[in-house]
């Protein structure tokens, strides 16, 4: 059993992809290709921004926005703390400050009644108050209702992280409209992933889009060597662009059957665990199923059992980013974010993709239930 089946997906697709790789090898442009035009239309107009514009990676996806706004020392960045390093890393690399904040006990996302809390403490550190950077973890949308209103009371701005969730919908609006700006990640294990990095920004903002543009290819102004401002080597591979224009096509279709699948698990499961909460008002795209053990050695006891049976589990995330050595010089101490730091000891992901099958989730499930009925 995969953890996530990409063996699968690329046998039902393999003459689409195959053939959109050989046609890029046909004509040679292996940087900045036609194909990125073609992807960058095909995103835009899935989400419904006025630009999508790919890059390399997902963590750059996070860095260009952050670049273009000039982000820097003295500046405070909100976000959360229980998610990958990346998050907070870009805010590290341009020497802006990231404040940690908490997260809902039940979404996971970050919690709107703690978020002013992180910006009094950021104002006390004699910082300025710029972003929130809210994570849509495992493929759910956060609270931006909440959260824009309290970007808007205390002049910041929002930079959406989409990476777990391009593809999922908040009141039928879809992920990277919430915000100034939005940032995917096309890594391979993502919803919408390709066989290497890759990442993209979306936005309605005309400026916005304009440096970023130039930001993702060395600063670039009139032409290559005209550069106009400080930019980094962002670009997707022309390649990738490929296979993920192939990969579109079946993409609405496995974001619905990666929905059935997490329905399955959570009527086989939610007797036994705490099985994932997802509003109302939002539709996952299920980056992972993560479920929720009583404790730490329930998790470790649980895990093993899987393994035994040839079960691949994962934990998303151990440690939370504030008891990281990288951020011990923030003095964010450990109790600092308790919903943060007891979800990390308790919660563990099983088996998600869109090609997992009915029999598959009820051996998932079956091992698990024996196991705590059992103990």
């Amino acid at each position: 059993m995969e953890f996530i089946d990409l063996k699968k997906q690329y046998d039902l697709i393999k003459n689409e992809v195959n053939s959109n790789i050989n046609r890029v090898f046909e004509h040679g442009k292996f940087i900045m290709g036609p194909e990125i035009n073609e992807l960058e239309n095909r995103l835009s107009n899935y989400v419904g921004t006025k630009y999508a514009i790919t890059c390399s990676s997902g963590t750059d996806a996070l860095l260009l926005p952050l670049m273009a706004k000039e982000i820097g020392p003295g500046d405070a960045v909100i976000t959360v703390s229980f998610t990958f390093v990346s998050t907070a890393e870009v805010i590290s690399l341009l020497g802006a400050t990231p404040v940690f904040t908490d997260i809902c006990p039940k979404c996971f996302n970050i919690s709107t009644k703690e978020i002013n809390a992180s910006i009094e403490l950021a104002r006390k550190k004699g910082l300025r108050p710029k972003a929130i950077i809210p994570v849509d973890l495992f493929g759910q949308p956060a609270n931006y209702d909440e959260i824009n209103k309290i970007a808007k009371e205390n002049d910041m701005w929002v930079l959406e992280d989409l990476a777990q969730a391009f593809g999922a919908s908040q009141n039928n609006i879809k992920t990277g409209n919430f915000g100034l700006v939005g940032a995917t990640s096309f890594f391979p294990a993502k919803p919408l992933g390709c066989y290497g990095d890759g990442g993209a920004i979306f936005t309605n903002n005309d400026d916005l889009a304009e440096k970023i543009k130039s930001i993702r290819v060395h600063g670039k102004g009139s032409d290559k060597y005209d550069n106009v401002r400080i930019g980094i080597n962002g670009r997707l591979d022309t390649i990738q662009a490929a296979i993920l224009l192939a990969k579109l096509d079946i993409f609405d279709s496995e974001i619905k059957s990666r929905n059935d699948k997490a329905l399955i698990y959570n009527n086989l499961l939610s007797e036994v665990l705490k099985t994932p909460f997802v509003r109302p008002s939002n539709i996952s795209a299920w980056a992972q199923y993560s479920v929720l053990a009583k404790n730490s050695n329930q998790r470790s006891k649980l895990q093993s059992i899987l393994k035994k049976n040839n079960i691949p589990s994962a934990i998303y995330y151990p440690t939370p980013l504030h008891l990281q050595t990288a951020y011990k010089y923030l003095n964010q101490k450990e109790g600092s974010l308790p919903i943060s730091e007891d979800i990390s000891k308790r919660i563990f992901s099983l088996p998600m993709h869109p090609y997992l099958e009915k029999k598959e989730i009820s051996i998932v499930s079956n091992v698990i239930y024996e196991a705590l009925i059992k103990n």
